[in-house]
């Protein structure tokens, strides 16, 4: 029998594990696992409250439809009748000049794909306007060569789109800093219809029309429920967390309890030590923690893999959700929300009109409202307390919404080092820490610090590696 130990009980680590018993079921393989996770819960950054009929999301509040990866999941938990999409108001806003300018309709991220909302839409200037459209007859950049989302975007689209567009959308997404994003990490696909179709705008066109082709089709299905390019789960995503939890063996799971050492043993084994615990021995380790905690637990084995480890940036964010009678609203809310330029000079990033996203979100004749702090450029407001946050998020939503009510309740979200950072270099990096890993077989990564940081990212990287670690640890065993 092989002996798997998983390191981190956040969506990585418990895909990982789901697959790993799974994938072994299928292919009659012997094998014992266990997962280990420092905090007394497990689920990592996905949390639900519920509280008086409303179900709060401490972290993400949805998964991207377009990658595969979670809808497949809740398809094999047999979530299929719990899926939730958007409602339809899918308009979001930008806060500029105190004032909340919609999106124009077509704008897919930051990317205008229909002409007459595009021009008539008072958000942009009319010069902004038509140095976007220059992008119809802009050269392609270097093909292959890593440049900043900043430098991208000003090139192909100008400083209007930067300012009002792509800045605020990262920071609310990644809570990263456009001036050092990577592009080929974090948006390759920009990079890709720049090279294919020599202009960012024809490209979305194709690719809005292909989405348009699939959704029909997958619509068409019996029994398919509704998608849109966000879903959720009627009662809160930690239903998705909870129901792999249910399918895992309850004795593999250690909760409560760090690990606090790695080493390799003789032979092609590794001894890991848990706190207030007898080390185990493992055939294979695979690391479903953050980067940095990667680091840690990897430098006595390689120093300067940690090294690399320990270089990938994170940062740290709070959501803060609020409810509200219907009737204290005076301005009725529109839309899912708005995002706040840097220009804007906000303490907030972002906020969702919770209950105008999804259904389900709160009784009736009340709202939810989530707002977003922190990130790259704001970090230090982390070090307020939750009454002193929520006086901030009160006093930002009463000037640009004109909400003056005391809120029914409110809960504050810490995620503290939560959203790594893919900088300039960050692939270059990664396939580094690839080919050191090459030097300790049955030692492997997973996680949303290296190519991918969503929910859907990242149940795909625990399902790779739970294939991986499979395939090295029986191909060994073969040619013994």
């Amino acid at each position: 029998m092989k002996h798997i130990v998983i390191i981190g009980g956040g969506i990585t680590g418990l895909s990982t594990a789901y697959f790993l018993k799974e994938e072994a079921k299928k292919r009659g393989l012997d094998i014992s696992y266990t997962l280990i996770e420092k905090r007394e819960r497990l689920g990592g950054n996905i949390r639900t409250e519920k509280v008086d009929g409303f179900v709060v999301e401490g972290g993400p509040d949805c998964f991207l439809s377009e990658k595969p990866w979670a809808l497949n999941l809740c398809n094999k938990l047999k979530l299929q009748d719990q899926l939730l999409p958007t409602n339809k108001n899918s308009k979001t806003f930008v806060l500029w000049k105190k004032r909340l300018h919609p999106l124009p309709e077509g704008f897919i991220l930051m990317i205008p794909t229909k002409i007459t909302p595009f021009i008539f839409n008072g958000l942009f200037t009319i010069r902004g306007k038509l140095r976007m459209a220059f992008d119809l007859f802009l050269p392609r950049g270097e093909a292959g060569k890593d440049e900043s989302l900043a430098s991208f975007v000003r090139r192909r689209l100008g400083q209007e789109a930067l300012d009002k567009i792509a800045e605020p959308l990262v920071a609310g997404v990644h809570a990263g800093d456009p001036e050092t994003m990577s592009l080929k990490s974090c948006f390759p696909k920009f990079l890709d219809m720049e090279q294919e179709h020599g202009s960012l705008i024809i490209g979305m066109l194709k690719r809005r029309s292909m989405m348009k082709k699939a959704t029909a089709g997958a619509s068409k299905t019996q029994n398919s429920p509704k998608r849109t390019m966000f879903m959720s789960l009627k009662d809160g995503l930690t239903d998705l967390t909870n129901a792999i939890i249910n399918r895992l063996d309850k004795d593999s799971l250690i909760t409560g309890k760090k690990v606090e050492s790695i080493e390799k043993t003789e032979g092609s084994s590794y001894k890991v030590q848990i706190e207030g615990e007898k080390p185990i021995t493992a055939d294979g380790v695979i690391l479903a923690a953050p980067a940095y905690a990667s680091a840690r637990l990897t430098q006595l084995i390689d120093p300067e893999l940690s090294e690399s480890l320990n270089g990938i940036p994170y940062v740290s964010t709070a959501t803060i959700s609020l409810a509200y009678k219907t009737g204290d609203i005076k301005e009725p809310l529109k839309g899912f929300g708005f995002v706040v330029p840097r220009k804007e000079k906000r303490r907030i990033m972002a906020a969702t009109w919770t209950s105008l996203k999804f259904a389900n979100r709160c009784p009736e004749g009340s709202v939810l409202i989530r707002c977003f702090v922190g990130g790259s450029k704001n970090e230090e407001i982390l070090a307020l307390d939750d009454e002193e946050l929520v006086t901030i998020v009160k006093e930002e939503l009463k000037d640009i919404v004109g909400i003056e009510a005391k809120p029914l309740f409110f809960r504050v979200f810490r995620w503290n080092r939560s959203m790594p950072q893919y900088v300039l270099g960050h692939s270059e990096r990664v396939e580094w820490i690839k080919k050191r890993l090459d030097n300790h077989p049955g030692l492997l990564l997973a996680g949303g610090a290296y190519s991918g940081i969503g929910i859907s990212d990242c149940i795909h990287s625990g399902e790779l590696a739970s294939q991986e670690i499979l395939e090295l640890l029986y191909e060994k065993k073969d040619t013994e």
